[in-house]
């Protein structure tokens, strides 16, 4: 299980983001996101779906997520 209370996000400048709501924020999402994931695994395992490529799926759908604001100068 993914351990989001032990990451320690860092900033592009690789600097500990200390702001307290900023790492609340980034753990509420990481949760909500582990959770879809899972409900999304055990559908896919129920229909029949083999496991390992659901798994590649969704390591193909996080490896083309965009960022959509420019870089930072």
């Amino acid at each position: 299980m993914l351990k989001v209370e032990k990451i320690i996000w860092r900033s592009t400048e690789d600097k500990v983001i200390s702001c307290v709501e900023k790492n609340r924020v980034l753990q509420e999402n990481l949760v909500e996101i582990r959770q879809i994931c899972q409900d999304a695994l055990e559908d896919a395992v129920l229909m029949d779906c083999d496991e390992q490529q659901f798994r590649m799926v969704l390591a193909e759908l996080v490896a083309q997520l965009k960022n959509p604001y420019p870089p930072r100068e």
